[in-house]
This record gives C-alpha cells, structure tokens and sequence, in this order.
C-alpha cells in the first residue's frame, strides 16, 4: 500500500515539475543574429566579387556592389524595443492544484481504492482467521470469513509459492466454497511440487469427478484407474471411481465399484447404508429395479360418509425414523378398497430411494380441499413401522380424523 501512494505522489510530483518548466520558459530575441548574419553574408559577397573582377569574370563589379547593398538594407530588422514578459509564476499554482485534484478524483473513480483497502484489511485480520481455522477448540469460521481467508491464503502464497502445505489447504478451501476453477489451479500447483503424493492426487482427482466438464472427468477416471492397482483396498479410490462411473451414465460400472465397497465396511453403518443406497439408484437409473410396494387401502364406513367429490387421496412412505418421505403419490379419490403401487419412481429425492429401505412405514390422507398440507377434520390411516423387502403388499385403513 505504502509503495503504491510513494508511485502516485512521484509521479504527480515530475508531472508539477513539468508544468512549471514549460511556464517559465522566455522567448528569444533573435533579430540581433539575423542582423549579424546578413552582414557576414555581405563581407563574403564581396571578397567573391573581387575574386570574379581580379579573373575578369565580372565587368560591372560597382553596380553589382549598389544591387547587394540594397539587398542587404531590405533585409535587415525593423528595430523595436524588446519587451521581455515577465507574467507573474503565480498563475501556474492554479493548474497544478487542478491537476492534482483530477489525478486524484480519476484515482478514486478508476483506481479500485475501495478494493485494495478492503484487501489490505483482509491481509491484516488474515493471521487470526488462519489461528481460528487451525484451532478445532475454536469457531468454526463462516462462509464470509472463509473467503476472506482465501484471499489472505492467496496473498501469502504469492510470497511463498512453495509452500505445499498452502497450496492444499487452497485447494480444500475451493472445495467447501464450491470454486471448482480455484481448487483445480491450487492442486495442480500443489502436485508439482509433490508429485509422487497420493492424498494431493486423490484431493485432486476428487475435484475432476465433481466438475461440469466431461474431460476433467474423464481425466479423474484415468487417475483413479492407476491408483487402483497399487491400492485395490483403498475405499475413497473405489468410491470416487463409483461417483465418477455414476456421473458418466456407467451405472454397472458404477455397481460393481459399490459392491467392492460392501465387504470393506462395517455391516449396517452409515456408509455401508450410503452405499447401498447408491446402488439401487444406479439399478433405477439403469432399469434394473423391479422393486414395487402395493398397498391395499380400506376406509371406514365412518370417514367414507364424510368424503366430498373434490378430495385428493395423499400417500406417503418413510422409513420410520425421519418424517420426511422416501416415496409419495397424489391420486383423485375414487372407491374404496383400492389397490395403489410405488416405486422408485414415486421418490421424493433421488439420494433416498424406496428400494433402498430395510423398514417403512405407510401414512394415507384424504384432503378434502385438494391441500397438500394437513387440514384440522381430515381423515387418515397409519401402519406401523414395518420390514421391507423390496417386494411386499401392506394394508392400510383409513379410521382416524385429523384434530
């Protein structure tokens, strides 16, 4: 900061410097050497013509002396009396407090003044943020402050380019604010200057495999296919090489990496689940899943009297733990019992599929306004939580109202 104001005051200062020069310049009087030059031009006219006279070449020397006199009269310079202007330097200061105050205001306009003091007080709170970061005892920094980090992290790798450690760290920190163009640059730094580390080429590859662009995944696949031979056990490779495959429509492909995954996991933890899940999305994707739930649904004579010709049947299936639906349907009322099925197709979000369920539990709501929302005097019917095996039929009655 302190260089850029030292540029900008050196810079005004030779620009008031100049100014100042020009103004005080003084013309000069140069009648006196045009005099002095016609009168050496006329002493050297005349040692020609004596020349010429002594060689016989001019006959009429006296008349060619009158003819260069007069010639010499015509030319010489009206005399004047020389006035040297002596305008006050005061004049000038004016231009040059105007001259400053434009430099300035285009500065302040143009120059990004506000940018570079807000990246100079970022620099400044940049150690704390990076002490708050490193401290797992210590807040977490939020989304502002996270790139305010990345900023000062940027700043300082400019002075340190090979600092590995940084350059990771940028990488990660483009990974969490979703920059996917940072977080490649930063790992690509990053690997040449170790490129024989395995976690900095996963850390990488893992950015190929979330990026838009085909080539960046076809690349993590390429990466990922040789640190499979020498690692085949190694689960983040074999689920990157999944996501990777699932991206690229190669659900099979994307299948058999999971089910590698299954044996290396701990029976029914959170990411054997996840995994499982990923499985059957890749089959409902790829046609493969023939997993159907067929409820049969019964109404009390109670409710039944109670039905208006406007009413919406609502269905939906959890998984008995989260209230938030795996599968649900919407169907015009019609007669009672009915026979309904779902599917997969009928999921709520993609990531949590019915095949995928091991228990469930069925909710079945008549609106009588169409409403998705429950309504107070709304009738239903609720099941238990169940098993699930991918194939099964459940009854359910409609026998309670809604308070």
């Amino acid at each position: 900061m302190s260089a850029l104001w030292l540029s900008i005051f050196i810079l005004l200062l030779a620009a008031c410097a100049l100014v100042l020069t020009s103004g005080w310049r003084s013309g000069k009087d140069t009648s006196t050497q045009r005099d002095q030059l016609n009168k050496t031009f006329y002493r050297q006219r005349l040692n020609e013509l004596d020349e010429d006279e002594q060689q016989g070449v001019v006959a009429e020397k006296q008349e060619m002396i009158i003819e260069l006199q007069q010639t010499l009269l015509t030319d010489i310079p009206q005399q004047q009396t020389v006035t040297r202007r002596h305008s006050g330097r005061w004049v000038l200061w004016p231009g040059l407090i105007i001259l400053v105050l434009v430099t300035l205001g285009m500065y302040l306009k143009t120059g990004g003044l506000a940018q570079v003091l807000a990246w100079d007080q970022i620099n400044a709170q940049y150690p704390k943020l990076r002490a708050q970061l490193m401290n797992p005892q210590d807040k977490a920094l939020n989304v502002q402050e996270l790139e305010e980090f990345e900023v000062g992290l940027r700043t300082s790798l400019q002075s340190h380019p090979d600092n590995i450690n940084d350059w990771a760290m940028l990488g990660r920190l483009g990974m969490v604010l979703n920059n996917t163009p940072l977080s490649s640059q930063a790992f690509q730094r990053a690997l040449k200057l170790a490129p024989d580390n395995n976690e900095l080429k996963l850390d990488y590859a893992s950015v190929l495999v979330r990026s838009q662009d085909p080539q960046d995944n076809r690349q993590a696949q390429v990466m990922l296919s040789t640190m499979l031979t020498a690692e085949p056990n190694n689960l983040r490779i074999l689920s990157l090489l999944a996501a990777v495959n699932y991206t690229q429509q190669n659900y099979d492909t994307a299948i058999g990496y999971w089910q590698k995954m299954l044996p290396l996991l701990p029976a029914n933890s959170k990411e054997a689940n996840a995994v499982e899940q990923g499985i059957e999305l890749a089959r409902t994707n790829a046609g493969q899943q023939s997993s159907k739930l067929t409820l049969n649904v019964a109404i009390a004579p109670t409710a039944e009297k109670m039905l208006t010709p406007n009413g919406i049947l609502y269905i939906s299936v959890t998984d008995g733990v989260s209230p938030v639906p795996v599968a649900v349907k919407r169907i015009p009322l019609s007669h009672f019992p009915l026979t309904v099925t779902l599917d997969d197709s009928n999921a709520m979000v993609q990531e949590r599929l019915l095949s995928a369920q091991h228990n469930i539990q069925v909710r079945v709501r008549i609106s009588r306004d169409g409403s998705a929302d429950p309504q107070s005097g709304d009738w239903y019917g609720q099941t238990g939580k169940l098993p699930y095996n991918g194939h099964q039929t459940v009854a359910v009655e409609i026998n309670q109202q809604q308070p």
